[in-house]
């Protein structure tokens, strides 16, 4: 029996990005002393780290996200606004959806805030740094787990430690701990540490788009400063282009491009500013095309979906969790990713307290195979949404959709010809997109008879020619 009681309990988590974070505040609840091993060394100030690439790039909190880190977190929504981060009204914010511009409307949503993720991921580590019983291990890169005798149970992970000081001071530690939490991201190397325990790694499903972005932060000066915040979403197969532009801390507009199916935006200066003036609207390009940019442009192109089967596998090791993109990792560009990971830990935490009232000892026994299959459960449409957009694009690899995905497909498609023209539409749309609502609501009567009656138009436009 895998007993925690009567000694200090234990938990380690793989990887300090944020995921790993979120996951360490619950588990901070729950047991004695919390690890967290990251092979960076945290900068001491917001700044970006090598672990985390897609850093300088847009990042979006949905409403859904927001509510949860708030719950974790309390008061830190107003800790970013004071660190200078925006708080935007929805209303504020110009969408131009796949169909056109999205209506403007006041919708019933919370104001957005809209910061760097160094800014996020800085605060936050502050915050668990509060916690006496939470360890930051840094420059800490797992090797491999460790096991008992049988093999049936994780019991900590083997660590290679570097010296922030001295680099090629290396050492290596093994980490015995209760449980074990993978949250390294889409490198993890759980499935081969899997095989080498004697266990069948997990099937994985993996959906390309060839989404790059290329992302530059400007001064808010000139035009910039009667600027609003707009997204330009992509419309494949036929419009591979896209882009953002929103303000952050710092009296900074960071502007995100996207393209798809290997349409990917330039690094350089020139390219850059032609991506942009190839966008359906020049919005961005007639606020950007004489501003003062102040960093150089950054690219990034690790956009696949990846989701590793764990709660598949027939056998599975006690004490070993996995979560965020290390077990079910999404194309950024649909801003699922800080609001999932959110989703984990808080599921993490409902697994815990229900594990604790069937073993008030406790035992951890059956704890992380449930987890993973409920885990799994919670990712099904957050991963069918990402895969049923990126498989549109003409070169998408990977996906294998049945009809009843391509009917829902088709359908949202009139959804967005509707929503540009229906408030309630757009409502109910952006309610779904920030996870509060189901996508079942977009399928309610009042929604789809407008759906529908797109097609009953356009066949009498076709009749009429």
């Amino acid at each position: 029996m895998n007993s925690i009681v009567q000694r200090e309990s234990h938990a380690i988590i793989i990887g300090g990005s944020l995921a790993g974070l979120l996951a360490s505040r619950v588990l901070a609840k729950h047991f004695d002393r919390v690890s967290i091993v990251e092979r960076d060394f945290f900068p001491e100030k917001p700044a970006p780290r090598p672990g985390i690439p897609q850093s300088r790039h847009l990042h979006l909190l949905l409403n859904r996200g927001k509510i949860i880190l708030e719950q974790l977190f309390p008061g830190l929504e107003n800790e970013l606004v004071a660190a200078g981060a925006p708080s935007l009204d929805p209303k504020s914010i110009g969408w131009f959806s796949p169909a056109g511009w999205a209506p403007q409307f006041s919708p019933d949503l919370n104001d957005l805030i809209v910061f760097s993720r160094d800014l996020l991921d800085s605060h936050i580590r502050r915050r668990l740094a509060e916690n006496t019983n939470v360890h930051f291990l840094e420059g800490g890169t797992v090797t491999g787990f460790l096991a008992d005798a049988s093999r049936a149970e994780v019991t900590g992970v083997s660590v290679r430690f570097r010296d922030r000081h001295n680099p090629g001071n290396i050492h290596t530690e093994n980490l015995n701990a209760d449980l074990v939490v993978d949250a390294s991201g889409k490198v993890s190397k759980t499935p081969q540490w899997l095989k080498s325990l004697g266990y069948e790694p997990p099937q994985e499903t993996a959906i390309n788009a060839f989404v790059g972005y290329a992302s530059r932060i400007y001064k808010c000066s000139g035009k910039l400063s009667d600027t609003a915040p707009v997204f330009v979403s992509l419309g494949p197969p036929f419009r591979t282009r896209g882009g953002a532009i929103f303000p952050i801390e710092g009296n900074r507009w960071l502007v995100s491009l996207n393209g798809g199916d290997r349409d990917y935006p330039p690094a350089d200066e020139a390219g850059f500013l032609e991506f942009v003036r190839t966008l359906p609207t020049p919005t961005i390009y007639d606020a950007i095309k004489d501003a003062e940019a102040i960093t150089p442009i950054y690219s990034y192109r690790g956009t696949e979906n990846r989701l590793r089967h764990y709660d598949r596998l027939l056998r599975y090791p006690e004490n070993l969790i996995i979560i965020g993109h290390a077990v079910c990792a999404f194309n950024p560009i649909y801003g699922h990713g800080m609001t999932v990971a959110a989703l984990d830990a808080q599921m993490l935490d409902k697994c815990l307290q229900k594990q604790r009232e069937r073993y008030p000892e406790g035992d951890l026994t059956g704890l992380a195979r449930q987890f993973q299959q409920k885990l799994a459960k919670l990712h099904t449409i957050p991963w069918t949404f990402a895969i049923s957009q990126d498989s549109r694009y003409r070169g998408s690899q990977g996906a294998k959709l049945n009809l009843a995905t391509r009917l829902t497909i088709d359908y949202m498609d009139l959804v967005l010809k509707v929503l540009v023209g229906d408030a309630k539409v757009c409502q109910a749309f952006l309610e779904v997109a920030h996870m509060i609502e189901s996508p079942t609501v977009l399928f309610h009567p009042s929604i789809a008879v407008k759906a529908i009656g797109q097609l009953v138009t356009v066949r009498q436009k076709a009749e009429l020619r």
